[in-house]
């Protein structure tokens, strides 16, 4: 039960004013020390993985590890796809179990940021899952001018295109940029919370940032205050883990791979835990599953037989409707069977699942399923029974 709808966790949070912290992970360390915190400090998590992180790990191995990570915890996670590259990329995360999404165009100009983000909310907004949108500015090293700095012209997100935005998109969630000034990389961060007050107030929706910059205790509590309540965070995270293997490799000169990342986990999950102290998120695991709605996949079974066409051709059109179906945004994976027994009263089926429940009727209407079905499957499909399971595990 523990993973549950990602706009219900961020709702609870805006609503009660604190913050969940959206940690990236990289590693099945990463994974495990944010899910030890949360247990210990009983808040509601996300485990984002962000597309730029990619190169780094096989997005498809990691995502089953986050999964089964979410599904034994005995707190609220919800899983999200940090700034991918386009509409595929968002696909593919939600077939791999994320039920968030955000696919970033925030360095386009407004027009194509709104509308490839439209794009995503309509597809999304039909497999049940979230989107978080961006009209935040995040500065990186090629924005920094040699006397150090970021741009003073730098597209900070306005209260009215933040309105504009949300209204023409649909977002569930924003990302905003409300750094006043930063002198330097490394210097504490100036806030504009007058910025932040006023986009809350328009919009009435739970804000994000992301966190690459110094911010005290005391700021962190001021952002939450007007409307932010979801924190992405992976530098400080990243630090601690280097932090804790530089000490290691000189505490114990020569040590093998395992020594050496032997208390990576242990100061991830210290400075995570942190966290979730300073942003408000302890202590409110059983009141978040108390409203939660759980993350359910469906199964969409059809057992069925065949006429006039041969044993080959039926594995042949399996085959097809295999690739054809797999495709459909929030289809999971389509499974093809034979009965075991020539004489079963049904000779085949499919397993087909899917993500959340919303996707049934987004699945029937695709013109992918449409076009398959008619063609290829009504023709020869015989005594055809179809149920959806909302599946659940103990």
């Amino acid at each position: 039960m523990p993973l549950v709808h990602m706009k219900d966790l961020l709702s609870h949070a805006y609503a009660h004013g604190y913050a969940v912290g959206a940690f990236d992970v990289v590693s099945l360390e990463f994974v495990e020390g944010v899910m030890a915190a949360a247990e210990r400090s009983r808040a509601p998590v996300i485990l984002s993985l962000a597309e730029s992180h990619l190169e780094h790990y096989d997005f498809e191995l990691l995502m089953s590890g986050v999964e089964a990570a979410a599904r034994r915890s005995a707190v609220p996670v919800a899983l999200h796809f940090d700034r991918g590259a386009n509409l595929e990329a968002a696909v593919r995360a939600i077939r791999l179990g994320c039920n968030g999404v955000m696919v970033d165009a925030s360095q386009s100009t407004f027009s194509d940021n709104l509308t490839h983000t439209k794009t995503v909310v309509d597809m999304a907004h039909a497999c049940g899952v979230p989107v978080e949108g961006d009209l935040g500015y995040i500065p990186d090293a090629a924005d920094i001018n040699p006397q150090g700095g970021y741009p003073a012209t730098a597209p900070y997100t306005t209260v009215a295109e933040a309105k504009g935005f949300v209204e023409r998109t649909g977002v569930d969630f924003l990302v905003v940029s409300i750094r006043a000034e930063q002198s330097c990389p490394n210097s504490k961060a100036k806030l504009d919370i007058q910025r932040l007050r006023s986009i809350n107030q328009a919009l009435g929706i739970p804000l994000a940032i992301h966190c690459r910059t110094r911010l005290d205790d005391d700021q962190f509590r001021r952002l939450i205050v007007h409307g932010v309540a979801k924190i992405n965070y992976f530098t400080a995270l990243a630090e601690a883990a280097n932090a804790a293997i530089s000490a290691r490799a000189k505490s114990a000169p020569g040590a093998g791979y395992l020594d050496l990342v032997q208390g990576v986990g242990a100061a991830i999950s210290a400075e995570a835990e942190r966290c979730m102290r300073v942003w408000g998120a302890a202590g409110r695991a059983a009141e978040v599953l108390a409203c939660c709605r759980p993350w359910t996949s469906v199964e969409h079974l059809i057992i069925h037989n065949v006429i006039g066409i041969s044993e080959k051709e039926v594995t042949a059109m399996m085959i097809e409707g295999q690739q054809a179906l797999s495709t459909i945004p929030g289809v999971r994976s389509v499974i093809t069977g034979k009965a075991m027994r020539e004489r079963a009263q049904y000779r085949y089926c499919w397993q087909v699942r899917f993500a959340a429940p919303e996707v049934i009727n987004s699945y029937h209407e695709h013109p992918d399923y449409v076009a398959f079905t008619n063609r290829r499957f009504r023709p020869v499909a015989d005594r055809e029974i179809s149920i959806d399971y909302a599946m659940e595990s103990l």
